[in-house]
């Protein structure tokens, strides 16, 4: 939450406001979930600047919502993690870019794979499938006051130019949960690859399909392909 550097969302409410009145705010916070009265804010779109001249659409969510989010994030993660695909490094714990390398690089010199399919999967979080994401995460999680929470979020919107806009796929935008939620949706993707024995290497949105022939790296893309797009 801190990488947000404390901007506010909607609400105008930064973090070191939030913190000024901190154990007020949180008992409200508090209220409000266990009343099932809290509702998420929509997030406030902002647009920054890239190198190329185009630009980068950020969701910055209310503070509290961040709060809500990483206790969420903090409930679901331990359930999902023991599941998880072992080669999968992006946005986990105790895992990093260069845990990914050094996997790739076992394959192709411990197992002789060295025709490679790379794919990155283009505008990941903004184009999961709301209605899979919350079938994923009902497969291991029966609190319904979760499941609502979390399909709160994924309906809450955001606001741009000052008018609000439906969000009909992907993760909660700017959202604390938004990894978490990738790698519980791309999860099925990962295992569905090694069940066809495929070895495979996932960072986030970027994979890598690792084949001994390139025979076997053309199938593996057109399997890839047909998972990812279609099923």
């Amino acid at each position: 939450m801190w990488r947000a550097k404390g901007t506010a969302g909607i609400d105008e409410q930064s973090l070191e406001q939030f913190a000024s009145n901190l154990s007020n705010e949180l008992d409200k916070l508090l209220i409000e979930l266990k009343t099932k009265q809290y509702r998420p804010s929509a997030v406030k779109r902002v647009e920054i600047p890239k190198d190329d001249g185009g630009v980068r659409k950020l969701g910055i969510p209310t503070v509290r919502d961040r709060i809500v989010q990483q206790c969420l994030n903090g409930i679901l993660s331990p359930i999902f993690e023991e599941q998880f695909h072992p080669s999968s490094y992006g946005y986990r714990p105790h895992r990093s870019g260069h845990d990914a390398i050094n996997k790739a690089t076992m394959f192709i010199r411990q197992y002789d794979l060295k025709h490679v399919v790379d794919m990155g999967l283009s505008k990941c979080f903004d184009l999961l499938d709301q209605e899979l994401i919350l079938t994923s995460i009902s497969r291991r999680v029966k609190d319904s006051s979760i499941l609502r929470l979390i399909k709160q979020f994924l309906e809450s919107g955001v606001i741009v130019g000052g008018n609000w806009q439906a969000t009909v796929t992907g993760g909660p935008q700017g959202g604390v949960i938004s990894p978490l939620i990738a790698n519980i949706y791309l999860d099925a993707f990962d295992q569905e690859m090694k069940r066809r024995n495929h070895r495979l290497v996932r960072y986030a949105d970027d994979i890598l399909i690792l084949c001994r022939s390139r025979k076997g790296a053309d199938n593996a893309l057109k399997q890839a392909t047909k998972l990812l797009e279609k099923t």
